[in-house]
This record gives C-alpha cells, sequence and structure tokens, in this order.
C-alpha cells in the first residue's frame, strides 16, 4: 500500500523544467553563491537579502524578500546533498529571521517543509535546469494544499527562473 501512495505523490510532485542558454557550471554558481542568488532568486519584482549561505550538506540559505507592497518574508532551505555541478537537494521552509520554520503567509495548511531536488545537466553549452518539490512531513491537509497551488507556483518559478535567465545573459555578455 505505501508503494501506491508514493507513486501518487511522485505523479502530483511540482516539476518544473527550463532549458538555459548557459554553461551548467555558471547555472550551478547561481544558485550556490549568495552574491549571485541575490540578483535574481524570489518572485519578479522582490528584493533579496541573504543572511546566511553554508553550502554544504546540513548548511542553510536564510534570505529575506521585500516585496514591492512592503512586505517582508524570510525563507530558509537546509541542505541535503550538493553534487558539484549537477545536483542540490534542499529543504525549503518559510521562516523567522533566526532560520525558525514558520507558517507561509498566505496559507495556514500549506506545508512547513518542501524537498526540492535541483539537477542540472548541459548539452551544447545550454543548460537543462530541473527542479523538482514535495511536501515532507506533512499532513493530508498540507499535502493537498501543496497540490492544489502547484499551478500558481509553476507560474512564480516561471517568473523566478525568467528573472535567472536574464541575470544570466546579462553577466555571459559582459
Amino acid at each position: 500500500m505505501e508503494k501506491v501512495k508514493n507513486e501518487t505523490q511522485t505523479k502530483r510532485e511540482l516539476v518544473i523544467t527550463r532549458i538555459i542558454n548557459a554553461p551548467r557550471e555558471l547555472v550551478f554558481k547561481a544558485f550556490t553563491e549568495s552574491e549571485r542568488l541575490a540578483q535574481w532568486w524570489g518572485p519578479k519584482g522582490s528584493e533579496i537579502k541573504v543572511s546566511k549561505l553554508e553550502l554544504r550538506p546540513g548548511g542553510t540559505f536564510l534570505y529575506n524578500m521585500s516585496r514591492p507592497d512592503g512586505l517582508l518574508l524570510w525563507g530558509k532551505f537546509v541542505y541535503r546533498e550538493i553534487i558539484a555541478p549537477e545536483r542540490i537537494v534542499f529543504i525549503n521552509s518559510f521562516s523567522d529571521e533566526n532560520g525558525n520554520i514558520i507558517r507561509a503567509p498566505f496559507s495556514e495548511t500549506f506545508p512547513l517543509e518542501v524537498m526540492n531536488t535541483l539537477t542540472l545537466t548541459e548539452e551544447n553549452g545550454k543548460t537543462t535546469l530541473t527542479l523538482r518539490g514535495l511536501p515532507i512531513n506533512a499532513t493530508d491537509e498540507e499535502n493537498e494544499t501543496f497540490f492544489a497551488m502547484t499551478e500558481g507556483m509553476q507560474q512564480g518559478f516561471k517568473g523566478t527562473f525568467d528573472q535567472l535567465e536574464e541575470y544570466l545573459n546579462k553577466i555571459q555578455s559582459k
């Protein structure tokens, strides 16, 4: 019975794939260096400030996002696996400024933790980025909220990855 549940969850995971006109090494650096992340991470129009970036298994990326409407949000990654330059596994959460996990400001039933797997493959100087996300340690209600929001998350990550692509185009043209 557990196997069926996992297959169902896998079919409902968030999956985003994007081909980026940049070498894999550079895309990996954009995800792993604080000064680069601050240039593109987050929703369009938000300003990112990196508080901490410890790129190692068990390490933390703690940041805040100031939105144009004045709302300040904190986010946190806890890295599980890093295989440069091809794979990063991390747990993503909303947090307070001290890194304590908190509820998402937009939903009392959004999962507290989402496991993300980022894979990067390169062919002919272009990188295929694939991000897979799935709630962990979540209740059935939290899973349902996540699955109901996947279309909106797809749109949000499209804007974020548009910014990544703009940033990479800009630095490659210098």
